[in-house]
């Protein structure tokens, strides 16, 4: 498959299809027009201009009053990506390295970025043939864009620093050796358009969407299957109730438990009791909430990556070159740490099901396992769950309130988004893993409860979990049972 880069509007789902499809992409003509076009003014406005031009011939940040010469415009960029290379701490994961480099060609394929054609292209070589730079976590105060990561990711254009290729970290030169690619020089300007930037955040946040669109439908999914192990009622996922608090993520959940719920033996038993805790009973309150958050953060986040976020911005057909803030990362890094908080609460209210399971209530053994006492069976999973549960509200902490002065003060008020990124990467890791905990404590239950049957869907859910993760009737090493639950809810269909 061929996925031609262009103006047009890029959405998520479209991200994620590219992205899991293993597409090959390539510059359209619209884009190679308008990359031309805007090349070809800056050259002449480079020429004839007798006004400095932040960043392309001035330097950086709080050195934006020292003028460079003619003779070095291309040096200045070269040393911009060497000299901002200072990324730390852990590498972030290939996947989004490949998203940081299909939102950059994306991001400059708009033409408003002063860039080679082969500079972009290059980036789309790198995409197709699997050469990963190496990018580091840490590093991006979120404005000036995402200098530091942007910088690790773009130094192997020019045959410097680190990339993952065919499973082995290597230096880049010796990688664009073997795949015939020469080097890029950068030309005025375009280590700057490389930098500037928020395709770090926005890779972070465009991943992150995509995984919480399916840790949502995998939730419900799994409540579904909790709530019925559990003997609850259905009548607070009835239509009714949701219509008269119609928030759209609540209509949706409901409709969704319902659907789960549907040809269950274990809703027809008449049950003696009036309500469920809250962690059943609100289900389509606290999960509805969570999509309503993941819907918004998708849209702004939509936005973000069909947006030109580098510095100075050139608009040939005004004859303008305009410095500004659009590198800024305020507009995702709130976001971001909103929908921290919502999968943090995912995770929770799923917690807190685990939590009612294993309590030896409405005729399930104690911890779900023959011979409580002799075995501890599922006690210590919930431990794992609540565990993973308070790291996730710690890293809430949203880090969009602070910022630290940079740059001499030139960059008086920064997002820190980056970190924002970052951290909601691994809540939307550990609610994958409290979800695992809660599906292996339902599914056990259900299993207690035969001959009772849940849904046919679920029902048929349950048997391919079967499959990775046995029933357990005597204590055994969980450790391997949760991480082959873990795995079976990363490759799960929705």
């Amino acid at each position: 498959m061929t996925y031609s880069i262009s103006p047009k509007h890029l959405s998520i789902d479209e991200v994620a299809h590219i992205m899991s499809s293993g597409a090959h992409l390539e510059l359209s003509p619209e884009s190679v027009a308008l990359i031309k076009q805007c090349r070809e003014y800056l050259d002449r406005k480079i020429e004839t201009s007798e006004r400095p031009i932040y960043g392309v011939t001035t330097g950086f940040g709080s050195l934006c009053n020292v003028s460079v010469g003619a003779g070095d415009l291309s040096r200045l960029q070269e040393n911009l990506v060497k000299s901002h290379s200072c990324g730390v701490g852990e590498t972030v994961g290939p996947q989004i390295v490949r998203l940081m480099l299909l939102l950059k060609a994306h991001a400059l394929s708009l033409g408003k970025s002063g860039v080679q054609i082969s500079t972009v292209q290059r980036l789309l070589d790198f995409f197709n043939l699997g050469i990963t730079p190496v990018v580091y976590r840490q590093g991006s105060l979120g404005a000036s864009g995402d200098l530091a990561p942007l910088a690790n990711m773009s130094l192997p254009l020019l045959g410097l620093g680190e990339v993952w290729y065919k499973g082995e970290r290597r230096p880049s030169a010796e990688v664009l050796a073997e795949n015939g690619l020469e080097p890029v020089t950068l030309m005025s300007k375009e280590g700057l358009a490389l930098l500037n930037g928020t395709q770090f955040m926005s890779a972070h946040a465009v991943h992150a969407v995509i995984e919480a669109r399916r840790l949502y439908a995998l939730a419900n999914k799994v409540a579904a299957m909790s709530l019925d192990a559990f003997l609850g009622l259905s009548s607070p996922f009835e239509d009714a109730i949701q219509l008269i608090r119609p928030h759209a993520g609540q209509l949706r959940t409901a409709r969704d438990i319902r659907h789960w719920l549907e040809g269950s033996q274990m809703q027809q038993l008449p049950k003696d009791y009036v309500q469920d805790p809250y962690s059943f009973r609100c289900i389509p309150q606290v999960h509805g909430a969570v999509w309503d958050a993941i819907d918004y953060v998708g849209s702004v986040t939509e936005t973000e990556i069909n947006s030109v976020t580098d510095n100075p911005t050139i608009f040939p057909d005004l004859d303008m070159i305009i410095s500004a803030g659009n590198f800024h990362g305020e507009p995702i890094a709130l976001p971001m740490d909103y929908l921290a908080i919502a999968m943090s609460e995912l995770a929770n209210i799923s917690e807190r099901r685990i939590f009612r399971l294993i309590s030896g209530v409405r005729d399930l053994p104690s911890f779900l396992v023959a011979k409580p006492g002799l075995n501890s069976g599922f006690m210590i999973p919930q431990y794992a769950a609540a565990s993973v549960v308070n790291q996730s509200k710690g890293l809430c902490w949203p880090t969009s309130c602070d910022s630290i002065p940079s740059s001499q003060g030139q960059e008086d008020h920064v997002s820190m988004g980056a970190n924002s990124a970052t951290k909601l990467v691994r809540i939307i890791l550990n609610t994958r893993r409290v979800l695992a905990i809660e599906l292996l404590n339902a599914a056990q239950a259900i299993d207690l409860r035969r001959p009772l049957t849940t849904s046919p869907a679920l029902e048929e859910w349950h048997a391919e979990y079967r499959r990775v993760v046995p029933f357990v009737e005597n204590d055994v090493v969980m450790y391997p049972l949760i991480d082959a639950s873990v795995k079976f809810l990363e490759n799960a269909s929705c």
